[in-house]
């Protein structure tokens, strides 16, 4: 488990040399848990990254768990793609520098040169630090 970044684990709630809980503490992050317990064992179950189906169960409600346990793996995936990168103080220090200076030898306004970086890093398929360095070192020829 610690060489994957993430999953889903199916155990009952009794093993051979622990119990539900003690495994899941030991989840790494990422993974989650599908318990299949009796009604009486999982009113006492708790805990995050935890799924309960209490058996006897159906293949239909197992199949259903998982699938909704999975797709949500993804919808959460997406939603962390989505969320733009913090950049560190270098990043955000040299692309001021770079939108300064295309500011002052340009004349664009604030906006004009943060669209121009944006666009150009777009274009070519790299960072806008990437970018601004790139404009840094042509505009100033170090």
């Amino acid at each position: 488990m610690d060489d994957l970044d993430g999953g889903l684990l199916i155990c009952s709630y009794k093993l051979i040399d622990m119990v539900y809980s003690d495994l899941l503490a030991m989840l790494p992050p990422g993974f989650e848990m599908l318990l299949m317990a009796s009604q009486r064992q999982i009113q006492e179950c708790y805990g995050n990254n935890l799924v309960c189906l209490s058996m006897p169960l159906k293949s239909d409600d197992l199949i259903a768990s998982v699938r909704m346990i999975l797709e949500n793996r993804v919808r959460q995936r997406r939603k962390k793609k989505e969320q733009p990168r913090e950049r560190s103080e270098d990043e955000k220090r040299i692309i001021e520098n770079a939108k300064d200076l295309l500011i002052s030898r340009n004349h664009m306004t604030e906006e004009e040169a943060h669209r121009y970086l944006q666009r150009t890093s777009m274009e070519n398929g790299t960072s806008m630090k990437e970018t601004a360095e790139m404009v840094l070192t042509l505009l100033t020829g170090r």
